[in-house]
């Protein structure tokens, strides 16, 4: 049986396993420079920036929810989900819904406005997947960012 629950630093090591499995999936693994030490400092330490939940069977991290906090001047606060990986031989199995939904909770239950994400154009299974829940998908905003 699947339990979804928050993410805790002994977790930190599966769920960057996830991470890289995802940056695989998405060709960009190259791309990858943040460490499970680092993970440990920026979700742990003393300032917080991102928080994780775990889809855990039988005592293995199958799937990982993270998300923050973000501020918007038009909506005020939103809760950002940065990623939402399954491993691959778990994937449709329902687990996604299960993390998503969860996300979801949270981030009513912290009084948030809403939330944000980004979904690849060509990642077909999450597109129709996020359809189910009548995501509004912006066609008008470009993606930006500077690497440091």
């Amino acid at each position: 049986m699947v339990i979804v629950r928050k993410g805790k630093k002994e977790d930190l090591s599966a769920a960057f396993e996830l991470i890289k499995e995802l940056a695989i999936y998405e060709n960009g693994l190259d791309e990858v420079v943040t460490t499970v030490a680092q993970m440990e400092v920026d979700g742990f330490g003393k300032h917080p920036v991102f928080e994780f939940l775990v889809a855990e069977d039988d005592q293995k991290i199958q799937g990982l929810s993270v998300y923050y906090y973000r501020y918007s001047t038009w909506k005020g606060k939103r809760l950002w989900l940065e990623d939402i990986v399954v491993t691959e031989d778990q994937r449709g199995n329902g687990i996604g819904k299960l993390l998503f939904e969860k996300t979801l909770q949270i981030a009513r239950e912290t009084n948030c406005t809403g939330v944000m994400w980004q979904v690849l154009d060509w990642n077909e299974p999450a597109i129709n997947f996020y359809k189910k829940y009548n995501t509004q998908f912006d066609a008008e905003w470009l993606n930006c960012h500077l690497d440091f």
